[in-house]
């Protein structure tokens, strides 16, 4: 690694043979450095995605955070906030884990030994069957500090099978979703599709920010975020984003937007917000949209996995059949009072539950 990388970073913690080295960033973007930790094969672990989610959704009175460990080859994109320490995340984010191609559970034992006398870190969005976080986890555990999980939201995914069809994957979904795909398909309503940027891009992000104005959900953390992912995501040929509107006067009922993988990487589509209008609800508009953008992605892009993204929706089942649980941890330091009153809490936490 280049020796360019140690110059802007704090002296080392130590801990053993193992060195972290630690820098808050005033910049709202990585660094030029991080660029060999990152995979712009994956998307959640691309220059892409960090850039815009610390350009648009980090939170008031955050520090960009960096944690690395040279020898192991391992980053962690971390924030201080009001709250304290904790991995660079936020409520869009699917997956948090160490960033390259080392050993974590190097980067773990420097993370303990930097962290011993500190405040709680805690961990969000973390797969627990990923074997660099799992590795993160135990070097923690093995250089002194308490792990504490907990649950932090369901995902709802599929790989699917090679060479699958529209038209064999619709087969394989409940009998009441085909029936309303099939009635409703063509109920006064038409469909476009943006994968591009120009005036068709500008004129979707309008049509996707009227239809989820015009929603149930409530409103958005952050919500410049869905309009700066697709106008970063749509030069790269990333971006489908599609929306469904009322024949008869063009009105928008219903958007949503799904990002692949680079190509290379694991032919993976990932839908982070979809919307419809509440007051178009005898035009099935949403279920009509996500037909109509799962046969795109299976015809024309040919993915090979397709993610729902955050939470336990009950739609989501009727699309997809696999459920991982995301969990959090905290990193408790016993040499801290909070770290004391943290592993306190999730003792009552689980006593609770034990009785329940």
């Amino acid at each position: 690694m280049s020796s360019a990388l140690a110059a802007p970073l704090s002296a080392p913690a130590r801990f053993g043979t193992q060195k972290l080295r630690v820098v808050e960033v005033e910049a709202p973007f990585l660094p030029c450095w991080c660029d060999a930790f990152l995979d712009e094969e994956d998307f959640f672990a691309s220059r892409l995605w960090f850039d815009t989610l610390l350009a648009h959704a980090r939170p008031l009175g955050s520090k960009l955070v960096l944690a690395v460990d040279e020898a192991a080859g391992i980053l962690l994109p971390l924030m201080r906030g009001p709250g304290g320490m904790s991995s660079l995340s936020t409520p869009y984010t699917l997956d948090w884990r160490p960033l390259g191609p080392g050993a974590a559970r190097e980067a773990g034992l420097g993370l303990a030994a930097a962290r011993r006398w500190d405040a709680p870190l805690r961990l969000d969005a973390l797969d627990p069957g990923e074997p660099g976080t799992a590795a993160l986890l135990q070097g923690a555990r093995d250089g002194g500090l308490q792990v504490l999980p907990f649950r932090h939201f369901g995902n709802w995914r599929d790989v699917l099978p090679p060479g699958v069809t529209w038209e064999a994957w619709l087969e394989g979904r409940p009998g009441a979703l085909r029936t309303t795909i099939r009635r409703k398909a063509t109920s006064r309503v038409t469909f476009e599709i943006v994968d591009r940027p120009g005036p068709a891009l500008e004129a979707g992000i309008a049509a996707f920010e009227a239809v989820r104005a015009a929603s149930w959900k409530p409103a958005e953390p952050a919500p410049a975020l869905d309009a700066a992912l697709m106008r970063t995501a749509a030069p790269l040929g990333i971006l489908r984003l599609g929306i469904l509107r009322r024949s008869a006067d063009g009105w928008p009922i219903a958007a949503q937007y799904w990002l692949l993988d680079a190509p290379g990487g694991r032919r993976r589509a990932t839908l982070p917000k979809l919307h419809h209008v509440e007051a178009a609800r005898e035009h099935s508009p949403g279920t009509v949209l996500t037909a109509r953008m799962m046969e795109h992605l299976l015809t024309e892009d040919a993915v090979r996995e397709v993610d729902f993204g955050r939470g336990d929706d009950p739609y989501k089942k009727l699309w997809v059949a696999t459920r991982r649980q995301r969990e959090g941890a905290v990193l408790a330091s016993m040499r801290h009072p909070a770290g004391l009153l943290a592993l306190a809490r999730a003792t009552a936490s689980r006593l609770r539950r034990s009785f329940a």
